[in-house]
């Protein structure tokens, strides 16, 4: 599509930036610099980004009902209270494993906060293999791990009938589908739906929009792509002026624009000096679809 504008509306320059969120309420775009150690609000009108420093890699940023916000930090899942800057821990997972923390998280449409973990990295994706968990936090604040031996747990959504879950493992190259059972929140039968290309490089962020497709940010690909998670096909790809790029989601008035997050760890100065804004936050606009509201945690 000819029309299709990308923009790069937050040059902060993140680390590693991630878990773009919609924040409705403020009409704002939640995010966060997991080894910058913070979590950040980009707000459309004042065209700045506000950001709250916390203790440990901040991974991913949630909506909550009761107001304010759900976070996953180092191995913790925890409450953020932004006017206040103030975090206090909920619940720790990985407790037996010391190099362990969480990674990507995202809430189901019943309100559960999903997400999973990952080996503290030696450097960008290289890491010790298998260490990872995917967990849920309940609304009454217990915890359920669904399986583990994990590389880098990552992108995660459902599909508009909340009968599929959609997950990556990054080092896997692959997006997989559970069957999901929104009442309970389990999952099962597991199956590869879309095995990246080699350019495409790694999957990490995902979101779904209106018409139950898929888009997937594509790690040191420089790209999203959209699946179709029925045929397994890829519809569209929408390449970046970055290559780490990280995750993605639709957010602004209507749900009509993409915000794409980046990173800038481990590149070289000659490669920062080929790209500027690299751990940017990007809009993409004239995609022709729009996303879905982000669930806030029900907890």
């Amino acid at each position: 599509m000819s029309s299709v504008r990308i923009e790069c509306v937050a040059q902060e320059g993140c680390r590693i930036g991630e878990s773009p969120v919609w924040d409705e309420k403020e009409g704002a775009l939640l995010y966060v610099d997991i080894t910058g150690r913070k979590v950040c609000r980009w707000s459309p009108v004042t065209r700045q980004a506000q950001a709250i420093p916390v203790d440990a890699p901040v991974s991913s940023v949630a909506l909550r009902k009761s107001g304010d916000y759900v976070i996953t930090l180092g191995t913790r899942f925890a409450a953020l209270k932004w006017k206040e800057e103030l975090v206090t821990t909920i619940t720790q997972v990985d407790k037996d494993k010391a190099n362990t923390r969480f990674n990507d998280g995202k809430v189901d449409p019943a309100g559960r906060y999903f997400a999973g973990t990952m080996a503290e990295e030696i450097r960008p994706a290289v890491l010790e293999r298998h260490q990872g968990s995917l967990y849920t936090l309940f609304p009454d604040l217990s915890v359920v791990k669904h399986f583990d031996q994990v590389d880098i747990s990552n992108g995660l959504d459902w599909s508009l009938d909340h009968k599929t879950f959609f997950y990556i493992d990054s080092l896997s190259y692959s997006v997989d589908a559970f069957d999901y059972d929104l009442q309970t929140g389990k999952i099962g039968n597991r199956r590869s739906i879309y095995k990246l290309e080699k350019e495409e490089s790694i999957p990490d962020g995902m979101c779904i929009d209106t018409e139950g497709k898929l888009w997937v940010a594509c790690y040191d690909g420089g790209r999203v792509i959209r699946l179709d998670p029925e045929t397994g096909k890829r519809l569209q790809t929408v390449k970046l002026p970055v290559d780490k790029t990280t995750s993605c989601c639709f957010g602004g008035k209507d749900y009509s624009e993409m915000f794409v997050t980046s990173a800038s760890d481990g590149m070289d100065k000659e490669w920062l000096s080929r790209q500027p804004q690299a751990g940017g936050i990007f809009k993409i606009t004239g995609l022709g679809v729009k996303g879905v509201p982000p669930y806030p945690f029900a907890g």
